[in-house]
């Protein structure tokens, strides 16, 4: 689920396969008028959507000179990051 705390967008509940595709495209709709601030942590669970999802948001960001920053990502989605040999191309 995605929700509003002021400027920032706060992800919670499960980063899956079955979840990922609708929070994907609500985050691009947000990067088409603002710059954002996306916090992780209130994110109970996450697949290799979710690194897929961070991935496509920084690329989506890039191309439309948005910014993009994350907050709380869990050690769960780094550790897959990491694996992938994608943790550096995470926003920051």
């Amino acid at each position: 689920m995605i929700t509003r705390d002021g400027d920032n967008l706060v992800l919670s509940g499960r980063l899956t396969m079955s979840t990922v595709p609708a929070l994907y495209e609500a985050g691009l709709q947000q990067l088409d008028s603002e710059d954002l601030l996306v916090d992780f942590s209130k994110v109970e669970a996450v697949d290799s959507a979710a690194v897929s999802m961070l991935l496509g948001w920084s690329r989506a960001a890039k191309s439309k000179k948005r910014s993009l920053r994350v907050t709380g990502l869990p050690d769960d989605l780094l550790s897959l990051a990491n694996l992938y040999g994608v943790a550096e191309m995470l926003p920051q």
